[in-house]
């Protein structure tokens, strides 16, 4: 039997940057990671000091905006930029976008899809934290923050509350205000969970961003069941950039963007 002399074909594998954050961008790389052509590295913004296990290639801390991330395109010869930031990094998805125009390096965006209220729910919309704290009123409340701790401090102009603050990392200094109790968790919140926990703390208020997504939406079921007001800060306007909404939508959109720029009409 005559053996074969020819070489093995090699085919270049392409490089991807994941901005991640999310458990859909952690779902995202572990998918696209099984493919033998790519090759893939999540960032993580380093807000979490003991982020969950990722599955690849991991970065961890910012970029120095913009020009920073256009920078480490060339360093790393990526070949596209997937923005799976959560649906509040409005920053690093501008600064993301940006990049991508002044490299010419495609950018494609997984967007989770916003919660809308239902019948019995009690929204009170705003479009940020300052109107969240101003929408408490003067009367003193019990108020849920279930926000990430970056965003706790501001009620700190509203003392006369107590608060509830949930979070994954302790909140360090803590609030000074008068009364506040502080708890540990990581999601998944269970509705039955979180109506207990509403009950057992004489919660009034819920204070939560529109995130998206299962996980976290067990607040909102329990709060819509138990008749209690939702103060509700509105998604920031992220960049105009080619999305889909879940992980498998995404995934199947990758080699079209990975194409040659004359290819894909560019």
């Amino acid at each position: 039997m005559r053996g074969s002399s020819a070489w093995p074909i090699v085919v270049p594998m392409k490089r991807i940057l994941i901005l991640g954050g999310t458990t859909e961008a952690r779902q995202l790389a572990g998918k696209l990671a099984a493919r033998a052509d790519l090759a893939i590295t999540l960032s993580l913004a380093g807000r979490t000091e003991n982020p969950v296990t990722q599955g690849v290639p991991t970065r961890v801390g910012g970029f120095g905006g913009a020009e920073g991330l256009a920078a480490y395109f060339g360093e790393a010869g990526m070949h596209l930029l997937i923005d799976a930031t959560h649906p509040y990094a409005g920053r690093i998805s501008a600064n993301a976008a940006q990049a991508a125009r002044n490299t010419g390096v495609p950018i494609i965006a997984l967007r989770r899809p916003g919660w809308e209220s239902v019948r019995g729910d009690r929204w009170i919309p705003v479009d940020n934290v300052a109107g969240a704290v101003e929408a408490l009123g003067a009367s003193p409340r019990r108020v849920f923050l279930a926000l990430g701790r970056q965003e706790v401090a501001a009620f700190e102009a509203a003392p006369q509350h107590h608060y509830l603050i949930r979070s994954v990392e302790p909140v360090e200094p803590r609030l000074a205000v008068h009364d506040a109790t502080y708890l540990l968790a990581r999601g998944p919140f269970r509705e039955a969970d979180e109506r207990t926990l509403l009950e057992s703390h004489s919660i009034d208020t819920v204070v939560s961003k529109n995130s998206g997504g299962e996980a976290t939406y067990g607040k909102i079921a329990a709060a819509r069941a138990l008749g209690i007001e939702v103060i509700v800060i509105r998604r920031p306007t992220l960049p105009d950039v080619p999305s889909a909404e879940t992980v498998e939508a995404l995934a199947a959109m990758v080699d079209h963007f990975l194409e040659p720029d004359a290819e894909r009409g560019v």
